[in-house]
């Protein structure tokens, strides 16, 4: 790799290059018996979205290394749109935050309604699974340097409570 493309892999970058959209229709096979959405389902569905961001912000191989809680706010029924979008808030060395926001949609009634959000860890690794270096994110308009703020002190929350995960253990 030449000079010319390492540069381009570690520029700074939008919070707008990350952005990804996905659209899942709920099937009966991801529904319970009430089909209803398994929350299983969607838990993966936001696990895929948060990674496609990740992916596009840091050009590379990312691996989920938390996710913070995740609320339920409406049901979903079989044959609703999902609708997941997200960006990466916020970079730190090796790791990513991306929130991931989710959305029903019901065409027949044409109504949509948020379901749930999220924000993820990810953490950039090459093919050998070694930590990287990820570029910076450069947060444009206020909605992204409102999350990119908050990033941090959600970052600490986090570190906050493994300390505290970790004096349970002993």
């Amino acid at each position: 790799m030449n000079d010319h493309d390492k540069t381009k892999l570690t520029r700074p970058r939008p919070v707008r290059e990350s952005i990804s959209e996905m659209t899942e229709i709920v099937l009966p096979n991801d529904a319970n018996p009430l089909n209803a959405l398994l929350g299983g389902r969607l838990m993966h569905w936001i696990d895929l979205a948060g990674a496609m961001a990740a992916h596009r912000h840091s050009r590379t191989y990312v691996v989920t290394a938390s996710i913070d809680h995740l609320d339920f706010l409406v049901p979903v029924r079989v044959g609703d749109f999902v609708i997941l979008r997200s960006s990466v808030n916020r970079v730190f060395h090796t790791s990513m935050e991306v929130g991931v926001k989710v959305w029903v949609e019901n065409y027949r009634v044409e109504q949509s309604r948020h379901v749930s959000s999220a924000y993820l860890t990810f953490v950039a690794i090459d093919a050998a699974g070694n930590k990287m270096a990820v570029p910076p994110v450069v947060p444009e308009t206020e909605d992204e340097k409102r999350r990119y703020d908050g990033a941090a002190r959600r970052r600490e929350m986090r570190r906050a409570e493994s300390v505290r995960r970790m004096e349970v253990r002993s």
